[in-house]
């Protein structure tokens, strides 16, 4: 059987700097819409470059809040990021 179309993960519309900025009140992490916006009220707008890489950086947050895989990775206890970073850094000095 194959996907259907609309049964994927939920993603609200982030096309636009408007959009975005909805998605980010209504679905971010609390306090990243007034982080977004201080974070673009530092920069000068001709940077496009970062303008692109904070937009990203916040779309992509809204994306991780809504994949179970992403808060599954999130709420991981901090003795178990660290248990596997240990086992990984091992097996790479082998």
């Amino acid at each position: 059987m194959t996907a259907q179309p609309g049964t994927g993960p939920f993603a609200p519309p982030m096309r636009t700097l408007a959009e975005l900025r909805e998605a980010l009140s209504t679905w971010g992490f609390p306090g990243d819409r007034q982080q977004f916006e201080a974070e673009l009220d530092a920069i000068e707008l001709d940077d496009l470059t970062r303008v692109r890489e904070i937009t990203q950086a916040y779309r992509h947050r809204v994306l991780i809040r809504y994949s179970p895989g992403g808060m599954a990775a999130l709420a991981r206890p901090t003795q178990d990021v660290e248990a596997e970073l240990r086992r990984k850094l091992a097996e790479a000095a082998r």
